[in-house]
């Protein structure tokens, strides 16, 4: 089993520079992986300086060199998937390959949607979601992408610049196990990091899944909550996923260096 931690990009003291630092620290205490949640405005708290994700990971691989960098997890329907699709891939080279792209729906208290027009209606958001991931996948292959959905529609694009990663960056599907699109995804893309996979028995219904679907689980990663203690994540491990993944919720700069001073727990 791997460790990550998730953090905010949102507070008076969570400003690129300082981020980097902490990247910096959790390398050092030995994390193997830093995500940061993905908002235009944190939780939709009008008063917190939010900062935005790709410039905050971009300064964070300048300050490590080992650490995973990524999303927990980025609303891909509030994006235009070619831009994101050529931060990535120049966030993979700037990191020498050690992006991981996490995807969902976001947050919809987010001024990032109804505050600027965005779709809210979930079903919308879904298709969206299914759309741009299906349209990352193929602008990272460095081939001109043409498509015609319900909501994109492309011709003939091509992004010269494809990932350091192969076959791509990795995606790991955010959300709850319990929606059936959510299953669909999980089954489709690299990882999951879902709410709601926290016992053993969810594990080894996810494997499942992507067992009945590709023959093989090998490769996938679930991702879980750091759970109840060392006995509780033990038997996650032995059920079969991958990582480990600490959120810090948002507090003092020292109060968030202490939790990543500390470590992971390991098993």
């Amino acid at each position: 089993m791997r460790y990550a931690v998730t953090i905010g990009a949102a507070g008076a003291d969570r400003d690129p520079r300082t981020m980097a630092g902490l990247a910096a620290l959790a390398e050092e205490s030995g994390w193997d992986a830093v995500f940061l949640e993905d908002y235009l405005v944190y939780r939709g708290e009008t008063s917190v300086p939010t900062y935005d994700p790709w410039i905050v990971l971009a300064a964070m691989a300048m300050a490590t060199e080992r650490i995973r960098l990524g999303t927990n997890v980025t609303p891909v329907p509030r994006r235009r998937p070619w831009k994101l699709a050529a931060e990535t891939v120049a966030l993979d080279h700037l990191s020498g390959g050690r992006v991981i792209l996490g995807a969902g729906l976001g947050d919809l208290a987010d001024p990032g949607f109804a505050a600027v027009g965005e779709p809210t209606d979930r079903r919308t958001q879904a298709e969206l979601l299914d759309e741009g991931l299906a349209l990352l996948d193929g602008l990272w292959r460095g081939e001109p992408v043409t498509h015609a959905g319900a909501h994109y529609q492309v011709n003939a694009m091509r992004l010269a610049a494809t990932p350091v990663q192969r076959p791509r960056i990795p995606i790991w599907v955010g959300g709850s196990w319990r929606a059936g699109g959510v299953r669909r995804r999980v089954a489709r893309w690299d990882g999951c990091q879902l709410v709601d996979v926290t016992s053993p028995e969810v594990v080894r219904d996810v494997l499942a899944l992507i067992e009945r679907e590709r023959g093989s689980a090998a490769g996938f990663d679930v991702a879980v909550p750091r759970g109840q203690g060392i006995g509780h994540l033990c038997a996650l491990a032995e059920a079969g996923a991958t990582w480990s993944n600490d959120w810090i919720p948002p507090q003092d700069l020292e109060a968030t260096r202490k939790v990543l001073r500390r470590g992971p727990l390991r098993v």
